[in-house]
C-alpha cells in the first residue's frame, strides 16, 4: 500500500485513539486503514453510512461513484445529505461531506453511470470495492470487474426489512464471486426498487454499518479474524435477527471459473 495522504501525526493518532487501544486494530491496523483506498459504488442509503463510518475509521483514500442527484425522498435514509443538497449530484455532495468531516482525506469522484464499459477503470487501484447499488446489472458488472482486477468486493443490499452483506474474493481460485451467487439471469437492468416496495431508513443504516464493519475487518485482517470470504450475512429487521450462509464457488461461472 502507498503512504497515507496525510501523516499519522500526534493529532491524528489522538483522533483514532479509541481504535488504537483495541488489540484487534492497534497501531498497525490503523496504519493499514490510513493507507487503504476504498471504492464505494452507489452513494445512497447503504453508501451513506459506509462513507461516514469508514471516514471515521481513518480510511485515507476514497473513490466515490454515483451518477444520481439528491432527491427529497432520499433524505429519509441517506444520512450524508441535507435539504441544501437536493438537486445536486450525490458524488459531489458526498465529497463535500467528507471535506467537512476530515479535510485530510483523498477523495476521487465519478458521476458517470457504472457498467461493463467503464467498471474496470472505476475499480482500478482500490484495495476494496463496496457495492451498494440497487440493480443486478450494475452489481454484476462491478463484480466481474473486481474479479478481473483481483480486487475483493463487499456487496450490500436491502429491501423493505431484509438486508444482506457478502464478502467476495472471486479472483482467488477457491473462492466464489458475486456472479456465483446470483448467476447470469440478472444481467438485464431490472429489479424491484425501494420506491416501489418501500424501505425503513434505519434498516438501510443497519446494513450499511454492517458493511462498514466488514470493510474494516478485511482491511486490518487477520487482526480482526477471518475476512469471511464467501459468507453472506442476512439480516431481518422484523424479528430482528441475523443468519449466515456460505456461498460455494460455481465451477461453471462465466466470470471466475
Amino acid at each position: 500500500m502507498d503512504d497515507p495522504p496525510h501523516p499519522l501525526t500526534d493529532e491524528r493518532l489522538d483522533r483514532f485513539a479509541r481504535h488504537i487501544v483495541l488489540p484487534e486494530i492497534g497501531g498497525a491496523g490503523q496504519v493499514r486503514l490510513a493507507r487503504s483506498r476504498i471504492a464505494i459504488i452507489g452513494l445512497g442509503g447503504i453508501g451513506a453510512p459506509v462513507v461516514q463510518y469508514l471516514a471515521g475509521a481513518g480510511v485515507g483514500r476514497f473513490a466515490l461513484v454515483d451518477d444520481g442527484a439528491v432527491e427529497v425522498s432520499n433524505l429519509q435514509r441517506q444520512t450524508i445529505y441535507a435539504a441544501r443538497d437536493v438537486g445536486h449530484g450525490k458524488a459531489v455532495s458526498a465529497r463535500r461531506w467528507l471535506a467537512n468531516f476530515d479535510n485530510a482525506l483523498a477523495v476521487d469522484i465519478s458521476d458517470t453511470r457504472i457498467g461493463p464499459g467503464n467498471a474496470a477503470s472505476l475499480v482500478e487501484g482500490a484495495d476494496l470495492v463496496i457495492d451498494g447499488t440497487d440493480n443486478f446489472a450494475t452489481r454484476l458488472a462491478v463484480s466481474d470487474a473486481c474479479v478481473a482486477a483481483r480486487v475483493p468486493l463487499l456487496s450490500a443490499a436491502v429491501g423493505r426489512f431484509q438486508g444482506q452483506v457478502g464478502a467476495f474474493a472471486g479472483h482467488n481460485a477457491d473462492q466464489p464471486c458475486y456472479r456465483c451467487f446470483v448467476g447470469d439471469a440478472f444481467d438485464a437492468d431490472d429489479c424491484d426498487t425501494c420506491a416501489e416496495d418501500g424501505v425503513l431508513g434505519a434498516m438501510v443504516g443497519w446494513v450499511g454499518t454492517l458493511a462498514a464493519m466488514q470493510a474494516v475487518r478485511i482491511i486490518v485482517a487477520p487482526q480482526m479474524g477471518d475476512p469471511q470470504w464467501g459468507m453472506l450475512h442476512l439480516v431481518d429487521g422484523l424479528k430482528p435477527g441475523m443468519r449466515t450462509l456460505r456461498i460455494a464457488p460455481d465451477p461453471r461461472c462465466s466470470a471466475c471459473a
